[in-house]
């Protein structure tokens, strides 16, 4: 209906976000291939794809030549920065400026569970390193005795700010952000507390699955890019059959290879001995066949994955942080399914199942008093004792 004064009712204007990550209607319509190979300016795209990678493959091996601690910040740098991307996937804006410090609340939970899982983990270490200085030792543990009371009052502290913050109308948008906010904190941490256990393990068992992952993604690029003639999924519409299988066979063989190569490291390799001595092959390039089949086989449904959930929100990458990759979390979807892998690989069929002597005196440590460990010491000695004099 015409307003008086002849004015036409004017069409509403489509707002877009400033370097939106959207994919474009026209890009996402069914049956429509985007192959590689076909692709005008895919050399431009590999030129930077190229850089990128040289670049993060380049600050890989610095990190690791620098140590376990090192490894271990570069794993929660990463972790901050997907919670970052994966945050801010479904903010809005509009309704945040009604909700003054709520999106502190998220990385209040963040940081939370970040305190929870490594103070799990590293909770042993952390004594044995101070062990020599008794007022820090007393103080390291009782922070882990009350380790997981300090981590309840956190997160019981975040719940409660996040129910005295609800506002009447937006009721349903401040729920799904709790719940969006949790499953983030589920995705991103129950493959880091793998991802650090296989450090402590050895860095081998942290840098093999990394290194399998990185080579079945790049050996799936340059086939897929030279040779990719057959669409293999409709959740990503560039990779092919013959970028899935050539990959395939370049990481099976990559790890058996790796494995002897980085088993002539020894502060790559975990303590355990294999007996097998007198066989040109390592038993480890046995292992190294089985996570290189999973790393071409299985891990890139992590990748699949992710595509449909990308193509379910209708974004295109996660970030933009990478060029030519997008963000962290569009890297890092086949590490996360690796990393849990490797770590259950290497409990059930590598990690000896009886204790050993540095795991007892960790326990002794941590969970005796001074005056328990002498009791324990004295009464041990006499054990030792009185069965070397039946001995004799």
């Amino acid at each position: 209906m015409h307003k008086e004064g002849g004015s036409t009712p004017s069409t509403p204007k489509v707002r877009r976000r400033k370097h939106s990550n959207e994919i474009p209607s026209e890009a996402t319509k069914p049956n429509e291939a985007h192959l590689l190979v076909d692709d005008n300016n895919k050399y431009k795209s590999m030129w930077i794809r190229t850089y990128s990678t040289l670049w993060m493959i380049g600050g890989f091996i610095f990190i690791i030549y620098m140590g376990h601690l090192y490894i271990c910040a570069m794993v929660i740098v990463i972790q901050i920065l997907m919670a970052r991307e994966l945050f801010n996937l479904l903010r809005k804006v509009r309704e945040d400026r009604h909700l003054p410090g709520f999106r502190l609340l998220n990385w209040h939970f963040f940081f939370t569970v970040m305190l929870f899982v490594y103070g799990r983990i590293l909770s042993q270490r952390l004594v044995n390193t101070v062990t020599s200085d008794k007022v820090l030792y007393k103080l390291v543990s009782s922070l882990i005795k009350y380790h997981m009371v300090i981590c309840y009052s956190l997160y019981i502290a975040g719940f409660m700010w996040f129910i005295l913050t609800l506002k009447k109308k937006m009721y349903k948008y401040q729920f799904g952000q709790y719940a969006w906010t949790h499953m983030i904190l589920i995705v991103v941490f129950t493959q880091s507390a793998f991802t650090v256990a296989n450090i402590f393990e050895g860095i081998f068992w942290f840098l093999l699955p990394a290194s399998l992952i990185v080579i079945n993604d790049i050996a799936a690029y340059l086939f897929g890019f030279f040779f990719g003639r057959t669409p293999l999924i409709k959740l990503s519409p560039k990779k092919t059959w013959e970028g899935f299988i050539g990959a395939s066979v370049a990481t099976i063989i990559s790890a058996f290879l790796l494995a002897n190569v980085m088993g002539q490291f020894e502060w790559l390799t975990c303590p355990r001995t294999f007996p097998w001595k007198e066989i040109s092959i390592m038993p480890v390039q046995w292992h190294a066949l089985c996570l290189g089949l999973f790393a071409s086989i299985i891990a890139p449904f992590g990748g699949f994955f992710a595509s449909g959930f990308k193509r379910a929100f209708k974004i295109k990458d996660f970030g933009d942080s990478i060029p030519g990759h997008g963000g962290i979390t569009d890297r890092m979807d086949c590490q996360m399914v690796m990393a849990v892998f490797a770590y259950i690989y290497h409990q059930s069929f590598v990690k000896p199942q009886s204790f050993s002597v540095e795991t007892i005196v960790d326990q002794i440590l941590m969970n005796l008093a001074f005056e328990e460990q002498l009791e324990l010491y004295r009464r041990l000695g006499e054990i030792l004792q009185e069965r070397q004099f039946r001995q004799t």
